[in-house]
């Protein structure tokens, strides 16, 4: 047995708002730069994404894929919409049962248009699931707690939503507005694995494994992974790793225009209508969730593995040099320093030694340092804005500026963040 690190949601060329570099080629390269060993094949009921694919990785044994050059391991999935709106992660064993699933859904929705990648069904989740099911594939919600496209957006539980087949159900992707801290909350969410993923529309590794879950495998294959999301026999599952959800762009309740954010009493009080503004208020996952808990503190399952919350390398190299950009060549040329020193970047973030950290930047180093410490603290996002991290470098700044940032009204959520030294 071997852990590896997953990726299992993200988008290709055909879904809307996607690069044109999520190809099978450019994925693999920068997954692997990223330190993750296996992703998704994504949007695979697709005809043309279908073929890229399969042109693109091969099966190396027992239904083991992987790209051509052998860089990352795929899972052959998809992500489909019911008809009320919910979105679904579906996995299936290769292509021939991707194809089976195929013939069966073509009736019920575009799955070929240019923007189709991720289609739309005329069918409810216990119909898809039936679908799925016919094909020994496995399903779950996707990004479950989003307030537009989540499964619990649209229902206020995962059994009603997919009926008669909800004992079908393994594993429900968290999205990144929610950890298994305010996931657990919820009871009935005790019965499934949780699931961590990026939903990555670009291939740059500051989306791509940005949220992934760690899984002691015999290898990444189908049948390995729903054993994992089974759990009929050890723990499998060992981690879950992701952004705090106080950097999801519908933590906190918030105006989808102007971004005021409020409390779900105001947003009451005010017809969920902004006060500033008067555009819509749009229900912040953390609300959402305290309406359905069954606990008032944190309690998990004897199953749950630890979170990890986690940032992109390039946004703490970002914090280190100050500068806006992202994407500019210092942050990306310093990036490529420390991976190519230490492999990938989880490598970089979990396990460098800080000694050898400041041989390639001290500035950095200092940042990195900082996060594993839990020395973060963030302005939370909500009404489609994502939510800020601020690195401080010292147990007394984080004090100093949480107690400031606690005062402004939009930031009174700003909490810190769990240390390494906890998992």
């Amino acid at each position: 047995m071997k852990e590896f690190n997953l990726d299992l949601q993200l988008h290709g060329v055909y879904a809307g708002g996607v690069s044109k570099n999520m190809l099978v080629p450019i994925i693999a390269e920068q997954a692997k730069l990223k330190g993750i060993d296996a992703v998704s094949s994504a949007d695979i009921l697709h005809k043309k994404w279908f073929e890229h694919v399969k042109q693109g990785i091969v099966e190396e044994s027992n239904g083991v894929f992987s790209d051509k050059n052998s860089k990352c391991f795929f899972v052959v999935g998809t992500e489909v919409e019911s008809k009320d709106r919910a979105h679904h992660l579906i996995y299936l064993p290769d292509f021939s049962a991707a194809e089976q699933l195929r013939e069966k859904l073509i009736g019920f929705g575009n799955l070929d248009c240019a923007m189709c990648g991720r289609p739309v069904l005329r069918l409810n989740a216990e119909q898809i699931a039936e679908n799925v099911e016919e094909a020994k594939g496995i399903i779950g919600p996707a990004h479950s707690f989003t307030p537009y496209t989540g499964i619990y957006a649209h229902h206020d539980s995962v059994r009603k939503a997919y009926g008669g087949m909800a004992e079908s159900i393994s594993f429900i992707e968290l999205g990144l507005s929610a950890d298994s801290a305010l996931a657990d909350l919820i009871e009935e969410n005790h019965s499934y694995s949780f699931l961590t993923s990026s939903d990555a529309h670009s291939p740059w590794p500051h989306r791509i494994g940005r949220e992934f879950t760690r899984m002691k495998l015999k290898e990444p294959s189908f049948k390995e992974i729903r054993k994992a999301f089974e759990r009929k026999q050890e723990k499998l599952i060992t981690l879950n790793v992701g952004l705090n959800p106080k950097e999801g762009k519908y933590h906190l309740s918030a105006c989808n225009a102007c971004f005021t954010k409020y409390s779900a009493e105001q947003a009451n009080q005010l017809n969920w209508k902004c006060m500033k503004c008067r555009g819509a208020i749009k229900k912040g996952v953390r609300d959402r969730i305290e309406e359905l808990a069954d606990f008032k503190e944190e309690t998990h399952p004897d199953f749950r593995p630890p979170y990890m919350h986690s940032l992109p390398l390039a946004e703490i190299i970002q914090a280190a040099f100050g500068v806006n950009n992202i994407n500019s060549q210092k942050v990306q040329s310093t990036w490529m320093d420390f991976v190519e020193r230490f492999g990938n970047e989880i490598n970089v973030l979990v396990d460098a030694e800080e000694e050898e950290l400041n041989e390639v930047n001290q500035e950095v180093a200092k940042k990195v340092k900082a996060f594993r410490e839990g020395l973060v603290l963030y302005i939370p996002g909500g009404g489609g804005n994502y939510g800020k991290p601020i690195i401080c470098d010292s147990k007394e700044e984080f004090d100093s500026r949480k107690e400031i940032l606690e005062k402004d009204i939009n930031a009174s959520q700003v909490s810190g963040q769990k240390t390494l030294g906890e998992f």
